[in-house]
């Protein structure tokens, strides 16, 4: 993936609202469970979802506007090395649905050494007289992870078991406010190395819902109702992420009116939940006689279109 501008298509330009609706537009379109059968959506869903990694990152989009990382979010190799593009580690693959890439980024210490060869002399640099100073140890690389969470564990927090590299398995509590591409750092869940182990870095991508759709911290739902529910009003059960309740239908309910369950959405990174919005709609019977005859004997008189001047 050479260019994730090019992968979500938008423009350089492009705002944060923009590419977030690119993404989501494409993830929707691309997502494995809606394409089991083409394989070749399964790999375009992971492409845009590492364009969205790093175009939603203020700090990684300016990185990639300035040639210091590339597509894949990998450091730039100096002088072209590497054969044009960025060095990517041996992929791992745990299991949970959870994938490590080696090394996040390179040791470009061994790459100048490579390059000018160890210092020797007094001057302890490549060409003598740069002060004899050496390097600090190096950290060792992290290790990129990614963790693909339930709508409904994302929205509730749910605990999340990952396997790590070296084979150990943690419990991971999601941050507030999750969503996909939001990253996590797991402190000397890395790689070792002289100057110490690096860091796992997990990136979250949230799955879709079959009928719950998020808005910020938000849920919506179109929930179905009968007539009589509508017309005469009704208690009746809803599901929500933290399991049923029961609402009141007020009586002379349309469809498209919504009503509000507090506290039923998503944490939020502010403190609290969201809420979770049900739209009601109206589900009329086909060809139902008895409301056929019904209707012949009454009539709606009110101009209901009026206000749209038709």
């Amino acid at each position: 993936m050479a260019d994730p501008y090019s992968t979500l298509g938008v423009a350089k330009s492009a705002s944060e609202a923009e590419i977030k609706s690119a993404y989501r537009k494409l993830a929707k379109e691309l997502h494995p469970d809606k394409n089991k059968d083409n394989p070749k959506a399964s790999e375009k869903f992971s492409d845009v979802t590492k364009a969205y990694d790093i175009l939603s990152d203020k700090t990684k989009r300016a990185q990639f506007d300035r040639g210091e990382i590339d597509g894949e979010g990998n450091p730039a190799m100096p002088f072209g090395y590497g054969g044009g593009g960025g060095f990517r580690g041996d992929q791992r693959t745990g299991p949970g649905g959870f994938s490590g890439f080696g090394n996040e980024s390179s040791d470009f210490g061994d790459i100048f050494e490579g390059l000018f060869g160890r210092g020797g002399g007094s001057g302890g640099g490549p060409f003598g007289g740069f002060g004899g100073r050496s390097a600090p140890p190096q950290k060792g690389a992290n290790v990129a992870y990614r963790l693909s969470v339930s709508f409904i564990d994302a929205a509730t927090q749910a605990p999340q078991r990952i396997a790590l590299a070296d084979g150990a398995t943690i419990d991971l509590k999601l941050p507030a406010g999750v969503e996909t591409g939001t990253q996590m750092r797991l402190a000397g869940k890395g790689q070792a190395g002289p100057g110490g182990t690096g860091d796992g870095i997990v990136t979250i991508t949230v799955k879709d819902h079959p009928f719950y759709e998020r808005e910020g911290a938000n849920i919506r739902l179109d929930l179905p109702v009968t007539l009589n529910e509508a017309v005469k009003g009704a208690k009746i059960k809803v599901p929500t992420v933290d399991g049923p309740v029961m609402l009141s239908i007020p009586a002379g309910s349309s469809s498209g009116k919504v009503m509000r369950l507090k506290g039923k959405g998503f944490s939020q990174k502010s403190g609290g939940r969201g809420d979770q919005l049900v739209r009601l709609m109206v589900d009329l019977p086909a060809d139902d006689a008895a409301l056929i005859k019904l209707l012949t004997e009454w009539t709606d008189p009110r101009d209901v279109r009026a206000e749209l001047g038709v």
